[in-house]
């Protein structure tokens, strides 16, 4: 006569667990956001016509590959003293230990998201000493109730049987923001190689100014001799003396100027090394013509996707920000959580562990709120803002990146058609100087057509440096605009 009796309570009991998995089947993952982006087939500055072409080929979905190692992409420079310093620069600069940093503790929230996802499992042991009242222990008003010690040992177990994807999505968003958090970590290892080549061009291109500006000191301290004895023989006045030794101490005092400016750019590149600017000191080494500057590819737009760090940091970011509206979705609908406690109980230290004394208790709670003014909707409503907006930044991301790409190789291939340029007016510079020089010293010209013809050739050289420099410092740009080595992005575009 029991038995219909236990079978109905049987099913009063899993009726609330049957109807969650009935609604669990209906509850899905968020789907993955559209940030709407229209991808160009190839770069403006990067057509055929310009200085720099770009692969042709046909437009490849995103896939991140920003995952692999960006290479040594300096090694195309060819310059050891370069190879030395991202070496030292990787081993000890302090905001790339504080992104390595960022990284590791990603991953560990990543673990700890994943815990989870297994059963919780722990062991207690103590002991507690009190009197209950006579209520407590159900014996008439008036009964003595003794004072008691309670020993106790056991074990606890319990598990969130993810029912809505509450677990599912929390890892979902960890795995998100540890993937982030590494993008963002080979974000900053990009820029500080960039920036560790273009403070050493830099670096170079002021040596090679400052050894023009010494021979020009040169040339100017012969001048101010010449004219002096000239003067003194009678053949010119002072007046082209005094302009000689004007001449000598103004490029004296511009040649001190640029050291200075040495001097804190090395300072820069000590910072970027990890070092002290008092411990640092960089050799000089002129920039020449013969340096090797690599001609970089643009590649395709859609690769530029799968290669900018940033790029991929903000697709992460979007990708978290999808996870936490499952996550704060999961929160309206039921909870079903298991847990398990066992061990042994009794009065007396001596007891506590015979057969008599043990004790143990399961629970499966299903749990859902019902009244909560509002809160779980407000915080749907704001992670859904949330996602909004990352996947608004996502695609000022990509606009920026292609941005960042067109002008680079704007930059670049204006600073090539200007050496080119320039390179011829060097030529004539020189030649003029020259033919100036012995025409003074025939005493056929004057003083001020030298020094004229003097200082447009020292104007066009420094420009001319300038030049070589910015050739460089733009080429390691592109190279960072691009998203590091640039090998992978031509393979993708010769398959296409």
């Amino acid at each position: 006569m029991n038995r219909p009796f236990k079978n109905t309570r049987i099913s009063l009991v899993l009726a609330p667990l049957l109807a969650a998995l009935v609604l669990a089947g209906c509850a899905t993952a968020p789907t993955p956001p559209d940030a709407k982006i229209e991808v160009p087939t190839s770069f403006k500055e990067g057509a055929p016509d310009t200085a720099i072409p770009a692969p042709q080929g046909q437009w490849k979905a995103a896939e991140p590959s920003e995952a692999q190692a960006r290479g040594q992409w300096w090694l195309a420079f060819n310059d050891p003293a370069l190879n030395q310093l991202q070496d030292r620069a990787l081993a000890a600069n302090p905001n790339l230990a504080v992104a390595a940093a960022r990284v590791k503790a990603a991953r560990a929230l990543l673990r700890g998201a994943q815990a989870d996802r297994l059963p919780q499992i722990g062991v207690n042991a103590g002991v507690g000493r009190g009197k209950s009242s006579v209520v407590d222990v159900g014996v008439p008003q008036g009964t003595n109730v003794p004072v008691g010690t309670a020993w106790q040992a056991g074990f606890t177990a319990s598990y969130e049987v993810d029912l809505f994807q509450r677990v599912a999505n929390s890892v979902d968003a960890a795995t998100a923001d540890a993937a982030a958090s590494e993008a963002a970590y080979r974000s900053v290892l990009l820029a500080l190689q960039a920036d560790v080549a273009q403070t050493y061009f830099q670096l170079r291109t002021l040596d090679a100014e400052v050894e023009l500006l010494n021979r020009t000191l040169g040339l100017r301290n012969e001048n101010l001799q010449l004219t002096e004895k000239r003067y003194k023989s009678g053949d010119i006045s002072e007046f082209d003396t005094a302009r000689a030794r004007t001449e000598y101490n103004t490029t004296l005092a511009e040649a001190r100027g640029l050291k200075g400016n040495r001097a804190q750019v090395e300072h820069a590149l000590a910072l970027l090394l990890g070092q002290a600017p008092a411990v640092f000191t960089a050799p000089s080494a002129p920039l020449t013509s013969a340096s090797v500057v690599p001609a970089v590819p643009a590649g395709l737009p859609s690769a530029l996707l799968e290669r900018r760090p940033d790029v991929a940091a903000a697709q992460a970011q979007m990708m978290a920000s999808n996870a936490r509206v499952g996550l704060a979705r999961s929160a309206i609908f039921p909870a079903l959580n298991l847990t398990a406690n066992g061990g042994y109980a009794s009065y007396e230290l001596s007891d506590l562990f015979k057969w008599d004394a043990r004790t143990w208790l399961v629970n499966a709670v299903l749990s859902m709120p019902l009244f909560d003014g509002g809160r779980n909707k407000a915080n749907i409503a704001r992670a859904e803002a949330s996602l909004e907006e990352s996947v608004a930044s996502y695609r000022q991301t990509v606009l920026s990146a292609f941005g960042d790409v067109e002008d680079k190789l704007s930059s670049l291939s204006a600073v090539r058609s200007q050496t080119e340029a320039l390179d011829e007016a060097v030529v004539s510079a020189r030649r003029s100087a020259d033919l100036a020089d012995k025409r003074y010293r025939a005493g056929e010209d004057s003083y001020l057509t030298l020094i004229d013809t003097q200082r447009s050739l020292l104007a066009i050289e420094r420009q001319a440096v300038q030049l070589r420099g910015a050739w460089a410092t733009s080429t390691v740009g592109l190279i960072r605009a691009l998203g590091g080595s640039w090998a992978p992005a031509v393979s993708v575009a010769s398959k296409d």
